[in-house]
């Protein structure tokens, strides 16, 4: 069974049946005999990852410890439902690590209020199973949690929150100074995993209590090495994104009808498939256009990677096509044809496709602002152009996210 990429509640309001609303003049026989009909197909080609963030923090010194009393801040950007996991090796040990519980930090309480101040409870302390704890000879046992001893008396950690940008702050303090188990922390991991809507995409960051290690953490807990830990993070770490349903209108003349770059939202209806990919005000607004043709939908629910959605449309001599689908993790940013298109047009049309800002919405980042639609949020508005998406993420090239192609 395919994974809904974005709460389908969200789009509740989309899922309808595709409407074919074609309203050329039927006592027109030239046009009747010379009107075409051409199928368009939207795919969601975007590779899934693990974690949407990830990264590393060190000491200041040399080798860069974190010794008792010295602190670390790492930052990252995460929703309801995400969580923030970690792992740092106890210095003064065989083979044991710090690892928050699993999936991670919990970020936001039940009532969706993200979660600040001291959260020295969530981390833990693991026994890796590769050494020995006194002798040092290497064993084979599972990962498993060290007795009797209370980590969040060696560690503190302190989270702070930014609503705005949907960013935490989380500071780790190195308390053990003084303590029976004085240790230092080795530099160290973090990722925030992906959500698709319904679930983490990996709900075991790192590591599977009670069962066997894997080389990236014990490498961690027994030497603090992070390199084969990064460079995994590294290769299941990026940005993804559901598609909304589509919308794809048959117009004659030079204006686009769906947006126009550098000016603000007209209201028809385009920030709506922005924000919450609901297509049905914009679809009404159109259909009453005089230089509107026809007004299709292309599927009825979220589209995930590997999955696609097409309508038939019907046009004639002189006529274009335009299309706007919702980049699903974000605030309110759509995919859409940058160049007007000829309706007759077959082929592969992604290069005509570019990725819109539509100035509705502050800004978060992808699949990790809390106030996104995919963790049922509403975007704090904005009025701005509406412009191309600029470098401000890491997001996939267009082609690496949605091919669009007409039949």
């Amino acid at each position: 069974m395919k994974k809904t990429f974005f709460k389908t509640t969200v789009l509740a309001a989309a899922t309808f049946a595709a409407l074919t609303l074609f309203s050329c003049n039927d006592s027109d026989n030239d046009m009747t005999d010379m009107s075409y009909q051409r199928t368009i197909t939207f795919e969601n080609v975007v590779a899934a990852k693990d974690f949407v963030q990830s990264g590393s923090f060190q000491g200041v010194g040399n080798p860069p410890i974190i010794l008792p009393g010295q602190s670390v801040s790492i930052k990252f950007n995460a929703g309801k439902t995400q969580a923030l996991m970690f792992a740092t090796m106890y210095g003064a040990s065989k083979d044991w690590f710090f690892a928050s519980q699993q999936p991670g930090i919990k970020l936001f309480d039940a009532n969706g209020n993200a979660v600040t101040g001291d959260v020295s409870s969530s981390v833990l302390l693991w026994d890796n199973g590769t050494k020995d704890n006194m002798t040092g000879q290497m064993e084979s046992k599972p990962i498993m949690q060290v007795p009797n001893v209370n980590a969040s008396q060696l560690m503190k950690l302190n989270l702070a929150y930014n609503d705005v940008s949907s960013e935490f702050t989380l500071t780790i303090t190195n308390t053990s100074g003084g303590t029976a188990n004085e240790t230092p922390f080795s530099p160290g991991v973090w990722a925030v995993s992906n959500y698709n809507g319904s679930q983490l995409l990996n709900s075991a960051p790192f590591f599977t209590p009670n069962a066997a290690s894997n080389p990236e953490i014990t490498d961690i807990a027994q030497m603090g090495d992070i390199g084969k830990m990064m460079t995994k993070l590294n290769a299941n770490t990026g940005i993804i994104t559901g598609l909304s349903p589509a919308l794809v209108v048959v117009y004659q003349g030079d204006k686009n009808p769906i947006y126009e770059l550098g000016k603000t939202d007209s209201g028809l209806g385009l920030k709506e498939i922005a924000q919450f990919g609901n297509v049905t005000k914009l679809q009404n607004s159109l259909k009453s256009l005089p230089n509107v043709k026809g007004v299709y939908i292309a599927g009825n629910a979220p589209v995930p990677p590997g999955s696609k959605i097409m309508t038939s449309f019907n046009a004639g001599p002189g006529d274009k096509i335009a299309y706007a689908t919702m980049f699903g993790f974000s605030n309110d940013w759509f995919y859409a044809n940058e160049q007007s298109i000829d309706a007759n047009t077959q082929g592969d049309l992604t290069s005509k496709t570019t990725l819109f800002d539509s100035g509705t919405g502050i800004d978060q980042y992808p699949g990790a602002g809390n106030h996104q639609a995919l963790f049922g949020g509403t975007p704090q508005s904005e009025n701005m152009v509406i412009s191309k998406v600029g470098a401000q993420f890491p997001v996939p090239a267009v082609q690496n996210v949605i091919k669009v192609t007409v039949n």
